[in-house]
């Protein structure tokens, strides 16, 4: 399908699927409270969730509309980590959606200030042969969103030092699932630690691995 034969998707559409996907990422576990934030690239700008409000606790009128010049439109102030959804869209034209979380497992890593080596090919749906962690950065400062820039470098996730996930994919449903997998292989690799100091794969094996992830599952060409 090309960019023509896509279906058109109104703003209030956008609003209501960003607020049921933020729930189903609390629902996942990736989020608890009011932690974490998720945006969708709409227009010339974003939609983003609002600061300090539980998902389950949002309408669509508490979503903020985003210029890239950081400007916002809406009832609520935006997420604070603002800025790194910002950068993101404005570097990385594919990325259609970002998401923010503090999921157990990713955040026990980065607080290691760990990057995660390539235990497991499943890595690669991350983009790379590791999934990098980037260093400490105060939440919501331009500072934090440059290293999460450098971290996402040909990547599309990444951990956050002692802060938590971030990953951004083409649209809402990937990123959430995408959020899920990293979440998942955050988990293995602390149990795996538990036991012993894992095998890791080679890069020539990783480098067959990323090149099938390019037609892997309905990503595939008829």
């Amino acid at each position: 399908m090309n960019e023509a034969e896509l279906p058109v998707v109104s703003e209030a559409e956008l609003r209501r699927a960003l607020i049921d996907t933020a729930i189903a990422a609390q629902r996942e576990g990736l989020n608890r409270g009011a932690s974490g934030n998720l945006s969708v690239r709409y227009g010339n700008g974003f939609l983003i969730t609002p600061s300090g409000m539980a998902a389950t606790e949002q309408t669509s009128e508490d979503v903020v509309w985003m210029a890239m010049d950081g400007n916002a439109r809406g009832q609520r102030k935006p997420s604070s980590e603002w800025r790194f959804h910002r950068d993101l869209y404005v570097a990385r034209p594919e990325f259609g959606a970002v998401l923010h979380a503090h999921s157990t497992f990713a955040t026990t890593l980065a607080c290691l200030g760990r990057d995660i080596p390539p235990f497991h090919y499943m890595i690669a749906a991350a983009g790379g042969k590791t999934i990098r962690c980037a260093p400490y950065a105060t939440f919501g400062t331009q500072e934090l969103s440059d290293q999460a820039l450098t971290a996402m470098a040909g990547r599309k996730a990444c951990l956050l030092g002692n802060h938590g996930l971030l990953v951004a994919e083409s649209g809402l449903e990937r990123a959430l699932a995408l959020a899920v997998e990293v979440e998942n292989l955050c988990e293995q690799y602390c149990r795996t630690l538990q036991i012993s100091t894992p095998k890791l794969l080679s890069d020539a094996e990783m480098d067959v691995v990323l090149e099938k992830f390019k037609d892997y599952g309905q990503n595939a060409q008829a």
